[in-house]
């Protein structure tokens, strides 16, 4: 499928093998570190043939676009974009570059929230095994609560629902957090996995309440400015619009989820086309866009680099993040809850084991069993395989105009494509 007169971007070009973007894109520097695949062990046709693929599914509306980084040994084999980073109004349309900055949705979880928590914990103001409510006393810690503890939040195995929309009735921190000393945990902490926005809401606050600084603060001092992430925010200012991906028009897709209900904040549902206002109503209706489960965003050149630190241990061009010790505890699976087949590092989700009936095509397909990564509802996600020192970076806007479900199986498609790829 095209547009009349205006092919999808990148559906047609094959730039010179030197240039990482779409000839067609807005221009950007390439890369320094960027090298031909073939020198890092891809076959060259192989890595082709896997972005071919994200152009058909930019064509066939699955996404609006994409923007795709592969990255082995700290150098970049693949950096490509297609499809409009806005489709639809077609007067508005702009095409997508690999300089996009995009809601990254639930990799704030993992890229803002996470790396706040593990340093608070490297430099001894938390205990990642404290039940939470001895750090925020109102959740209270009197019966199943004080098993609700840090390290279970981190995994999803402290019994929090997947959901709440607070925003119905409350705004801000103490809000929610009430909210849940009323109602959290539904299920027993250390049962099961429940992937939860709760439970890193919750942990937003703590890293709040131990250090002083907003979740949005914190991250950007000890995280991002060192690891040098210059596109990677929480609230990006009107002035980067242009830059920045579309998605839904509205969040007609939650509203759906509570129909007849409003959020309590001024002006109620949105009905305009999302651009630079994080997409999750949890993160822009009761917090105003900061939160420690939605509200990021970012590039992929930032998400490489971010990816690249854990790959190394912490560090990064002289950055130290995070300790050596930290890192392997956070990518090692923590759960050991009989019958449960989901592998949980501290935040990280990682791979099934070999044979294990695939529930979820996001799950890092043929990456190996130390592979470690995280997905967002936008339609964005980040892997890393430490036994291949390989990053994947592939961000979609799939919620733009509305939102999809097709693309996941196409995204895993193309996770197992770059591994086949390499061990081709």
């Amino acid at each position: 499928m095209s547009y009349p007169g205006l092919p999808i971007p990148g559906a047609s070009d094959t730039p010179p093998r030197a240039f990482p973007f779409d000839a067609c894109l807005l221009e950007v520097s390439v890369p320094a570190s960027y090298v031909n695949p073939d020198t890092l062990g891809f076959d060259t046709a192989a890595i082709d043939r896997a972005w071919i693929s994200l152009v058909e599914g930019a064509e066939r509306h699955e996404y609006g676009g994409a923007v795709a980084l592969v990255a082995r040994h700290g150098q970049i084999a693949l950096h490509r974009a297609t499809g409009w980073a806005v489709r639809e109004p077609a007067a508005d349309r702009a095409p997508m570059g690999v300089d996009t900055i995009f809601d990254l949705a639930s990799l704030t979880k993992v890229t803002a929230t996470l790396p706040s928590i593990l340093r608070l914990i490297a430099d001894g103001r938390l205990d990642l095994d404290a039940p939470v409510g001895e750090v925020l006393p109102e959740f209270g810690i009197e019966g199943a609560k004080r098993d609700v503890t840090i390290r279970r939040l981190l995994t999803h195995s402290a019994g929090l629902s997947s959901w709440r929309p607070v925003f119905l009735t409350g705004q801000g921190a103490a809000a929610y957090i009430a909210d849940f000393a009323a109602s959290q945990p539904e299920h027993t902490p250390g049962g099961q996995v429940i992937y939860s926005d709760p439970s890193f809401i919750t942990l937003g606050e703590v890293v709040h309440r131990v250090s002083g600084q907003p979740v949005d603060a914190f991250a950007r001092e000890h995280v991002f400015q060192p690891l040098g992430m210059t596109d990677t925010r929480f609230t990006p200012p009107v002035g980067l619009r242009p830059r920045i991906a579309a998605t839904e028009i509205g969040n007609a897709f939650e509203a759906e989820k509570i129909p007849g209900q409003t959020p309590v904040k001024a002006g109620g549902w949105r009905d305009y086309l999302l651009r630079g206002e994080v997409h999750d109503g949890n993160a822009w209706y009761g917090f105003d866009g900061v939160v420690g489960h939605a509200g990021l965003f970012g590039t992929a050149i930032d998400l490489f680099r971010y990816g690249q630190m854990w790959l190394n241990g912490g560090e990064l061009d002289g950055a130290r993040i995070l300790p050596e010790a930290i890192v392997r505890e956070a990518t090692s699976d923590q759960i050991a809850i009989p019958g449960e087949t989901e592998r949980r590092g501290l935040g990280w989700r990682m791979p099934p084991e070999p044979g294990t009936p695939e529930e979820n095509p996001d799950s890092g397909r043929g990456l190996g069993q130390r592979a470690f990564g995280h997905t967002g509802f936008t339609g964005t996600s980040l892997w890393m395989d430490p036994d291949r020192d390989l990053v994947i970076v592939l961000l979609t806007n799939r919620v733009h105009p509305t939102v999809t479900t097709t693309y996941m199986e196409r995204r895993a498609r193309f996770t197992q494509s770059i591994v086949d790829a390499l061990d081709a």
